[in-house]
């Protein structure tokens, strides 16, 4: 079973990380945000005036963290599940933040990346318990 969870774990970490890394990456080489097809208008409520700022954070936070995340979770560091529930709640509060800002929520987008932010959560929290178990029971 805990093969299980670290395989969906890593699946998941890789997909937001390819997925921030190209969106972070679009978005801080066109800070007008037209290649991604993102008005400007989008930010009125935020306290940036073009898409530089959130896209190199995209980029970091959930493009090379989990990245990071997922490289530590194939190779097996120990406690990489508490980095796994990490970038769980990191994508969290970036989308929180997003809505917030853009005072907008776009389903299609917004629940997937919500549903993956909690697969990772629990997933994270799983893996942590059975290691848990396993040093308490040795």
């Amino acid at each position: 079973m805990n093969t299980f969870f670290r395989i969906t774990a890593i699946v998941l970490l890789f997909f937001n990380a390819i997925s921030a890394l190209f969106g972070g990456w679009a978005l801080m080489s066109d800070p007008s945000g037209e290649t991604l097809e993102m008005p400007l208008s989008f930010l009125e409520h935020s306290p940036f005036k073009n898409f530089l700022v959130p896209g190199l954070i995209l980029f970091i936070m959930n493009g090379l963290l989990s990245l990071l995340f997922a490289v530590m979770a194939l190779l097996k560091f120990m406690n990489y599940a508490w980095l796994v529930i990490f970038q769980g709640f990191i994508l969290v509060g970036w989308l929180s933040i997003q809505i917030i800002m853009i005072r907008d929520f776009y389903a299609p987008l917004h629940v997937l990346y919500f549903s993956v932010a909690i697969l990772l959560i629990t997933a994270g929290w799983i893996l942590a318990r059975q290691d848990q178990s396993i040093y308490q029971s040795h």
